[in-house]
């Protein structure tokens, strides 16, 4: 049975840790709408009397829970919540139930909405409409440990549902200071903010790097680059990224070779000797029959070599493996139409 007494025990403080930029105006609970929690909650009381919290979507709330105990006795003690919001919306952490005289102890509640909360039809089974503006509170039993009296103690607190928006601070503070006007500015903000950040951040969008998959096609078609469905598409990513540079040298060696380098990762050894390389492409040259420096039979032979032929040699581990079909289709592709190759892959 609860007690009355001259002298409260317990002392009951809370306090918001994300204090409210703008509070709405006062409204009596019995002006709200007839059957709903508010109403019945706090009587005659008004709706936004007591501590004030408010929440953005997404992110974490903390409310501090203080008491003090102003008596000579152990309390212990328990803390509950009620109000018209969902349980699954905060939690309660406490060290410990008990109260040692003169001493003071510190609960934490923890809140957090869903992101999606203006977009989730959820919040359609907690009322007709949506609710932007609730009231909970805190109730706090304790009983004297020596004694066994029972006491309780409460609470308000009102929980304001916010979108987070830009726009009102670029407006004067006596229009910062109404509720509505954010909450109607932020209808604008979400139409056009995403474009916005997508100006600021266009230059990702031109990057092969770093676009998003569906305009990759889009920046092929740009630097004529065909895209082959054989290829990953993070390869097909540096392709792209490389297109121009791969123009630039068509035709040579030294093109062919950073072609077969972004196609198979193996490196491009610029310092080893040719033969030592992991892509190496030899030349067959020849001084041919010239009188006066050849003789028949000894530094020259009927028949000849091959002209305008070279030799590809791919050295791999063994671990990797290459397509040699596609490297066939890359070096037709980057060769003179004239000349001719072989390929190895060692």
């Amino acid at each position: 049975m609860t007690q009355t007494r001259d002298i409260v025990p317990l002392r009951l403080q809370l306090t918001s840790m994300n204090v409210s930029e703008i509070i709405p105006a006062p409204t009596k609970a019995g002006e709200e709408e007839r059957g709903s929690p508010l109403a019945t909650m706090n009587g005659n009381e008004q709706r936004f009397k007591g501590c004030e919290v408010t929440l953005y979507p997404g992110e974490a709330s903390e409310m501090l829970i203080q008491l003090e105990n102003r008596g000579d006795r152990t309390l212990q003690f328990n803390i509950s919540i009620e109000g018209d919001f969902p349980s699954e919306w905060y939690r309660v952490s406490v060290e410990g139930r008990e109260l040692l005289p003169k001493r003071e102890k510190e609960a934490v509640i923890y809140w957090e909405i869903p992101d999606d909360f203006f977009e989730s039809d959820e919040v359609g089974k907690y009322s007709k409409s949506l609710l932007l503006d609730y009231q909970g509170k805190i109730y706090v039993s304790y009983s004297e440990a020596d004694t066994g009296r029972h006491f309780s103690e409460s609470s308000i607190f009102n929980l304001y549902i916010r979108p987070r928006s830009l726009y009102p601070k670029f407006l004067p503070e006596i229009y910062r200071e109404v509720d509505f006007i954010g909450r109607f500015l932020k209808i604008f903000e979400q139409t056009f903010e995403p474009t916005v950040q997508a100006l600021d951040a266009m230059w990702a969008y031109l990057d092969p790097l770093m676009t998003p998959e569906a305009i990759l096609p889009f920046l092929a078609h740009w630097v004529g680059w065909q895209l082959n469905p054989a290829l990953s598409l993070n390869r097909q990513r540096y392709l792209i990224h490389q297109a121009m540079e791969i123009y630039r040298w068509r035709g040579t060696r030294r093109g062919l070779r950073f072609y077969l380098h972004l196609f198979t990762d193996l490196p491009l050894d610029e310092d080893l000797a040719e033969e030592e390389k992991h892509i190496s492409i030899r030349e067959m040259f020849t001084e041919g029959f010239v009188m006066g420096n050849t003789k028949l039979g000894e530094s020259a032979f009927v028949g000849g070599g091959q002209p305008y032929h070279f030799t590809v040699v791919l050295r791999t581990d063994s671990t990797m493996e290459i397509d040699e079909k596609l490297v066939r289709e890359i070096i037709e592709q980057e060769k003179p139409a004239f000349c001719t190759y072989q390929l190895d892959i060692v």
